[in-house]
């Protein structure tokens, strides 16, 4: 493994461990048992480094999702299934969830930043998703980039909120037949 290789690794372990703001490149350095200044050699700064680690993120997410597609099976069903990978992803992977958590507590800006970008990248797979969908006759022609958001904040709301507000969760069964029944319904040719 190459000495950015290194430091990008060592770097998504301090973000996934401390956050962002509490993340040093004396950290970093110490993780990937380099000098602080090598560090300055690859990345201009934390926030570079930090972006360089989302681009990653999103890369992981995107094939992640994609390995949920059957072209065989209804887009309903491999939407479906997509947006309950993604969000799987976002609970699971200790980066994206580390960030959350930072966003709500802390309010750090490049935190924000980097959590719009990964939601725009997510809306705008999705609508790419859509308009495959549009283009094959599967769905009626539609604005995909406003119905991919109401798709994920919808699943966001019922697969990560609910719960909070509610005394149980919502089995995935009944989320995909909400879904199917309402939204993708009105999606329908």
């Amino acid at each position: 493994m190459d000495r950015r290789q290194e430091i990008l690794e060592a770097a998504s372990k301090s973000f996934s461990l401390f956050g962002y703001k509490a993340t040093t490149m004396d950290q970093v350095a110490k993780i990937a048992n380099v000098g602080k200044g090598t560090i300055y050699t690859f990345f201009e700064n934390k926030e570079i480094l930090f972006q360089e680690i989302v681009v990653k993120l999103i890369l992981e997410m995107k094939l992640a999702a994609e390995q949920e597609i059957e072209t065989s099976r209804p887009f309903q069903e491999n939407a479906h299934n997509v947006l309950m990978k993604i969000l799987q992803f976002r609970e699971v992977h200790q980066l994206y969830a580390k960030l959350v958590e930072e966003e709500k507590e802390l309010r750090t800006p490049t935190v924000q930043t980097m959590l719009i970008r990964i939601e725009k990248e997510i809306v705008s797979y999705i609508s790419e998703k859509i308009n495959i969908a549009v283009d094959k006759k599967e769905l009626c022609p539609c604005d995909s980039e406003l119905v991919a958001f109401l798709l994920f904040k919808s699943y966001i709301g019922l697969v990560a909120d609910w719960g909070e507000t509610h005394d149980s969760e919502l089995s995935e069964e009944r989320i995909a037949a909400l879904f199917r029944d309402t939204i993708f319904k009105g999606l329908l040719p």
